[in-house]
């Protein structure tokens, strides 16, 4: 059906698409002329014209055969499609050779272009012609038309080409839409870049011979608008580009010629002046003749671009395949950045205008990126003013766009025009696109960074400004003092890593200040009357923080990217110099910063953070010893003030990276840390002692329990990221936790980092089993795994949601380590201590997480003030992310196969009615699990549906069986099409999963079929009508497999 390049035979990338010689569009010789006249009548008569014909088509065309060397065969393109289709790289001497035909006899040349238009479209079909001059105008308009002929079942096209009238014809399935310029590949993308060359190179060629002849432009102009006209996609679309890149290349030389015309008229007033009062000579009336000339082309010019402008783009800009429209807009932006004279005015900018609201994305972008190159140059935007006002608000609206391109591309749009026309955006506008810094994807956030930086933090005369108090940082703290207001301004405190990132490539220069970062919080406000508030501070601390791990790490914050981008040489080498730069300066700073702001917990919890990012070497190398010991000093006091767990994880993690093995300072870390554990553990165990004095006693005392409550966070604290076995912690906390199962009288801040401890320590001695361990090791340890566990189960029914919760996290993770031991241990180690769950212990945990995470909670409505009800909003957040770490755990069990997968059936039901809370949940563990196993995750699905259907069945209780208008009918039929929505569109990947539901749902449906007579119709066969959801998902060849699953019984019923 489309017209592949003959040479497509002889490369191996192409062999499909290999055509035969028939298909090469003929014509005809008349008169000398190269058309094929319809008026002949015999055989004979056609076979001469025809062989004449093809004579002069291969005599005009044997100056611009082309040769490639491919597969070790010679290839001859004949046809100026060929010769094009090859990609031929001299496609100016292509063009040279045709001008020379076309002086030669321009019928045979021209005819050869129409040709080559044709073909461009894909069309195989046939090209005749008649000459118009003997036709009345009736007759003319009467051919031309576009008829079907059922007959032949061919498509036929006339059309004016003057001098002739065209028929083109081609096979009606041509509308499959399958042609060239829409074809996918390097090849075809190739081949459109040669068309748009040639057409360019072709007017670029004929500027200075055949351009203004009269006939030439006429008829390929005619040809175009014609073509562009046609039902046809194929001939609308490749007619329509190659009419948009013929006025593109007209316009240049319109513009080549109004430059060529002032010189011309400024040559010809000079000479007229030199010469005044004589008579005129030679040169004047050269000049004047080729001002006149110029003239003439111009209007020439003009002429034409008027008919392509009106014949096709007023037609095809609003056509209604959207590359066609694509295709008009960006052309159309050229011709306004090439030619603003002529284009750039109200009347042309209307269409571009309109454009913006296309429901196609592409065609969006075209806009933008169109009225970039206008709003790029300040002579232009002086002539956009009735534009701006008028289109102005749907700009600013567009980085909201659905599409990631249009959004980019409007946010940079909406920084030309702000650096570019002054006052166009208002104050609100601003505000509403700087807050796109802290949208998830980056390439949208780096723009509205630029955006950001360019019209807030950075102003000009910045770099001019010098601090009052003659520092070196003036420049660097006016913006570092906006960037900070504006932070807390925008009321999203925790995003601003986000915030970092989006401002990184902009304004990394003075977000890399650490130096005045950190001079602006040791200074005191005696010493400047502009000293920051503790809002401030809190909001500069964590600047720092994220700025120091954008530079350290390199890579967008989670959330930001899919994973983390390779670094290139450069950039690597950058991000060493940053780690450098930034130990270097927070060695000696830190531990200061540490000391002023002991007290407050937050700004602590931040700054003991930038540790993580040090090269610990330094320490060494720089001899920088006592500013370690400051640091040491400073964790220590820390650890003694505060009992907040984010402080003390902090602190925690700090001594962990100081104390690397490998490193030169771990002696001295190490000392300082075991010091700090001995105070730790004296505390804690002079408090159990008088705990074991008074025990319940010691329960009724809050100041106690306080300071248990804090001795235990910190012990837990650092039992996380260190060993700390030999201070014997596991029977002291055991001991706690039994006594509260005895009693129950212990209070939550006692029994939470108890529990905590005592598995921290359970786990650092499973981490201590070598390959071969002692037999009374391991039995020991399984002995204590196994009691650790009953605990945690006992803990499952505790008075306390706080415990409840806790428990059942620490025993999912619990479970989830035991049967995935290291495979390095030995197979003995293995074997004692894996610890699968029981069924008991398996229907525990669902049913814990169906009354925690699934049931519905009754909303007491009360009249709640602003703040209450912001303070309630704040509740029922945290309350969810509690819920959604429950299942979370849970869910984590079934993926990794430590309980039964049909497990997850009792999860899924609820798919649906939680989707916009647990819906990512479930749906990642419907995914993983179908990866470890096809068909048992089909299964587990098709138990789903089955549990439901029975559990409506039984409520209803009807004997003619479930509802089908009832809602819990329909909410299954949802929920059936929900999963097979998650099996995606490769139905070869998903086809055993897909054949599974079927076979097991017609069971299911058919079960108890038969009755007393034999007759009785199933009570479960509506179930059929859910299953249906995942029918389409079937492929050919299995759904005569499932047909075989019915019983036969229901065939012989009905005759079959």
């Amino acid at each position: 059906m489309i017209a592949e390049p003959n040479t497509a035979s002889n490369l191996p990338s192409q062999k499909e698409n290999a055509v035969h010689d028939d298909t090469v569009p003929e014509s005809a010789v008349q008169n000398g002329s190269c058309v094929r006249n319809g008026n002949l009548k015999t055989p004979r008569e056609k076979r001469k014209v025809q062989n004449q014909c093809e004579n002069i088509r291969r005599n005009s065309s044997s100056s611009r055969r082309a040769s490639q060397l491919q597969s070790g065969e010679v290839v001859e393109a004949v046809t100026l499609f060929e010769v094009v289709n090859i990609g031929k790289r001299a496609m100016q001497s292509v063009v040279d050779d045709w001008i020379e035909a076309y002086k030669q006899d321009r019928n045979v040349a021209l005819l050869d272009l129409i040709n080559f238009f044709i073909q461009c479209s894909g069309c195989q079909g046939m090209v005749t012609a008649e000459m118009i001059q003997s036709l009345h105008k009736k007759d003319v308009m009467r051919k031309m038309t576009e008829t079907f002929d059922e007959e032949t079942g061919l498509q036929y096209k006339k059309f004016m080409v003057y001098p002739w009238i065209l028929t083109v014809t081609w096979p009606v399935d041509m509308d499959n839409e399958d042609y060239p310029l829409i074809r996918t590949g390097p090849y075809w993308k190739k081949f459109k870049a040669n068309f748009c060359e040639f057409i360019a190179v072709l007017v670029q060629q004929c500027q200075c011979s055949i351009l203004y002849d009269s006939y030439f432009m006429n008829a390929i102009i005619s040809l175009l608008t014609d073509l562009a006209d046609s039902m046809v996609r194929a001939f609308r679309h490749t007619s329509t580009l190659a009419a948009m890149k013929l006025l593109t290349a007209i316009v240049s030389i319109h513009l080549n010629l109004d430059v060529n015309k002032h010189n011309a008229q400024r040559l010809y007033e000079v000479e007229k002046k030199r010469i005044s009062g004589k008579r005129t000579n030679y040169r004047l009336d050269q000049l004047d003749r080729k001002r006149k000339e110029y003239e003439h082309k111009l209007l020439e010019i003009q002429n034409m671009m008027n008919a392509i402008f009106k014949g096709t783009f007023l037609n095809r800009y609003c056509d209604v395949i959207p590359e066609i429209r694509a295709t008009c807009i960006e052309e159309f932006g050229s011709w306004i950045k090439t030619y603003p004279d002529a284009f750039l005015n109200d009347n042309y900018l209307k269409y571009i205008g309109w454009m913006l609201y296309d429901k196609q994305a592409e065609v969006r972008l075209k806009c933008l990126l169109g009225l970039q190159g206008i709003y790029s140059r300040r002579e232009l935007v002086s002539r956009m003013d009735l534009f701006t006002s008028r289109f102005k608000d749907r700009i600013v609206s567009m980085p909201l766009d659905k599409d990631h391109e249009v959004a980019v591309q409007a946010m940079k749009l909406l920084m030309l025009m702000s650096q570019n026309c002054e006052d166009v955006l208002s104050t609100e506008d601003c505000e509403t696109l700087y807050q796109f810094v802290y949208t998830t994807h980056r390439p949208l956030a780096v723009a509205a960074g630029e955006f950001l930086y360019k019209r807030l933090l950075s102003r000009e005369g910045d770099e001019e400004v010098q601090p009052k108090g003659g520092g070196k940082f003036g420049a660097s703290t006016d913006q570092l003092k906006r960037l900070i207001h504006f932070f807390l301004e925008s009321e999203l405190h925790k995003h601003v890593a986000y915030l970092v990132d989006s401002l990184w490539d902009w304004a990394g220069k003075f977000l890399k200040d650490w130096e005045c970062m950190t001079t602006l919080l040791l200074k005191n406000a005696e010493e400047d009357g502009e000293a920051l508030s503790d809002a401030h501070e809190s909001a500069l601390i964590e600047i720092i923080l994220a700025t120091v791990r954008e530079a350290a790490e390199g890579h967008p914050p989670v959330g930001r990217g899919a994973a983390k981008k390779i670094l290139s040489v450069k950039e690597k080498k950058i991000q060493l110099e940053d780690c450098t730069k930034i130990t270097e300066h927070f060695i000696m700073v830190l531990p200061q910063l540490l000391a002023k702001y002991s007290t407050d917990a937050q700004k602590v919890a931040n700054l003991l953070q930038i540790p993580q990012y040090y090269d610990l070497d330094v320490y060494s190398t720089g001899r920088l010893e006592k500013h370690l010991d400051a640091l040491l000093r400073e964790l220590k006091d820390i650890v003694a003030k505060h009992s907040d767990m984010s402080v003390l994880e902090a602190s925690s993690r700090t001594y962990y990276i100081l104390c690397s093995e490998e490193i030169a300072i771990y002696s001295q870390v190490d000392r300082a840390r075991t010091q700090l554990i001995d105070e730790l553990m004296g505390q804690l165990n002079q408090l159990l002692d008088g705990f074991w004095q008074k025990e319940e006693e010691f329960c009724t005392d809050a100041g106690e329990i306080s300071q248990m409550h804090s001795a235990l966070r910190r012990v837990a604290a650092f039992h996380n990221a260190h060993d700390l076995t030999k201070w014997n912690l596991y029977e002291k906390t055991l001991r706690l936790l039994v006594f509260e199962i005895e009693h129950g009288s212990l209070p939550v801040l006692m029994i939470l980092p108890a529990l905590q401890c005592t598995y921290f320590s359970l786990l650092w001695q499973l981490a201590a089993v070598l390959e071969n361990p002692p037999k009374e090791t391991l039995f020991a340890l399984r002995r204590e795994l196994r009691r650790f566990s009953q605990i945690c189960m006992s803990f499952l029914q505790h008075k306390e949601k706080d415990v409840r919760e806790k428990t059942f996290v620490i025993l999912c993770d619990w479970l989830l380590i035991l049967s995935h031991q290291d495979s390095n241990n030995s197979k003995e180690a293995v074997g004692l201590l894996d610890y699968p769950p029981s069924t008991s212990l398996q229907e525990k945990l669902l049913l814990f997480i169906q009354e925690h995470v699934f049931m519905e909670e009754e909303d007491e409505s009360k009249d709640l003030t602003e703040e209450e009800e912001r303070k309630d909003e704040s509740c029922k957040l945290d309350d969810l992310h509690r819920k959604r770490s429950l299942l979370a755990a849970y869910c984590k069990l079934i993926v990794y196969n430590v309980i039964e997968m049909t497990a997850a059936a009792e999860i899924y039901k609820y798919y649906v009615k939680t989707y916009n809370y647990f819906g990512d949940i479930i749906k990642e563990t419907l995914s993983k699990t179908r990866h470890n196993n096809k068909i048992q995750s089909a299964k587990t699905l098709i138990l789903c549906l089955q549990q439901l259907f029975q559990t409506c069945a039984e409520r209803q209780d009807s004997s003619s069986g479930v509802d089908l208008s009832s809602a819990s009918f329909t909410n299954m039929k949802e929920l059936a099409r929900r999963f097979s929505l998650t099996f995606g569109w490769d139905q070869v990947k998903s086809r055993e999963s897909v054949a599974m539901i079927h076979k097991e749902g017609i069971e299911f449906a058919f079960q108890g079929a038969t009755g007393v007579d034999g007759r009785c119709l199933p009570p479960n066969l509506s179930f059929l009508l859910i299953i249906i959801e995942f029918s389409n998902k079937l492929l050919k060849p299995d759904k005569r497999l499932v047909y075989f699953h019915f019983p036969e019984s229901i065939f012989e019923d009905m005759g079959m």
